[in-house]
């Protein structure tokens, strides 16, 4: 594995962001409010963290939901994965959905999604009449049936 430096400015009282364990592929976000705030179910709001990066050339950072919060709370992201380009300088903000049946609240400092940091590759379009044919051919949602 190779390990990349990222360049990242906390504005937040939170910590930077860590790996929760050493197999950990995304590192916990967390929440920066002045004062709780607590979503009504289906309600969705913008989360700011308080955090700001610069990442290399060719690199993206992947924000994604928690599964504790998304299974004990019914939090989840919304825009999944959203996506940091290499050339954002703004904060990082995250997009919160309550799924649940009943009110959730969240506090300053909790930890709210997790982001992955991902070498990207741009590509060069071709643009072609057709393309080759395979085995799947144009089979796409459920053809491979339920099992």
């Amino acid at each position: 594995m190779k390990n990349i430096t990222v360049k990242i400015i906390n504005n937040s009282n939170n910590p930077l962001p860590t790996y929760a364990t050493s197999g950990s592929s995304g590192l916990d976000l967390r929440a920066y409010i002045d004062a709780p705030i607590t979503l009504e179910p289906m309600q969705r709001i913008l989360v700011p963290t308080g955090l700001f990066l610069e990442l290399p050339e060719s690199h993206e950072a992947q924000i994604r939901p928690r599964s504790g919060l998304a299974i004990n709370q019914g939090i989840t992201c919304l825009n999944t994965p959203g996506t940091i380009d290499a050339d954002y300088r703004g904060e990082i903000k995250v997009i919160l959905i309550n799924l649940s049946t009943e009110k959730q609240t969240i506090k300053s400092g909790d930890r709210i999604a997790q982001m992955v940091i991902q070498q990207v590759a741009q590509v060069i379009l071709h643009e072609v009449k057709e393309i080759n044919e395979t085995v799947r051919g144009e089979g796409g949602f459920g053809h491979t049936g339920k099992n």
